[in-house]
């Protein structure tokens, strides 16, 4: 059983997620600037076992795709390319950025360190992931 790694994709910088060995677990991992993901990803995956790639699905509140979708589509089209042993799904991102905001709030965490986007991002790709999991728990279950 392989690992599950989340990004959450961003024009400048994406956050990166990863469970767990069990797949139990969402744990943010990094941010990576997004003109470095691929070796980022290439990395990775030449160390760990990655079973799945789960990309944000950048939608607005009504469900159509946000102006991101047009940088993140020719991304996931090339890594079902690079890696087609690996799964590479896509999974609603909507309102992470806001959750993941929130927890950092809820966190104590300084102001100072609040208002580090690259926090935001891994955060986020951690939301995105546990967001994934729970679908697969919850379809599993009712199979």
């Amino acid at each position: 059983m392989g690992r599950f790694l989340a990004i959450d994709y961003g024009k400048k910088r994406s956050g990166i997620a990863v469970t767990d060995v069990l797949n139990l677990i969402s744990n943010p991992l990094t941010t990576v600037e997004t003109t470095q993901l691929f070796d980022f990803i290439a990395e990775y995956v030449s160390k760990e076992d990655v079973e799945r790639i789960i990309i944000g699905k950048p939608l607005q509140t009504n469900g159509e795709y946000s102006e991101n979708m047009k940088r993140v589509e020719p991304f996931y089209n090339r890594l079902k390319k690079l890696y087609p042993s690996i799964i590479i799904e896509y999974f609603d991102e909507r309102y992470t950025s806001v959750l993941a905001h929130k927890a950092i709030l809820d966190s104590g965490i300084k102001k100072k360190d609040r208002q580090n986007k690259a926090l935001v991002d891994k955060i986020s790709a951690s939301i995105i992931l546990e967001g994934y999991m729970e679908h697969l728990r919850f379809t599993n279950e009712h199979k």
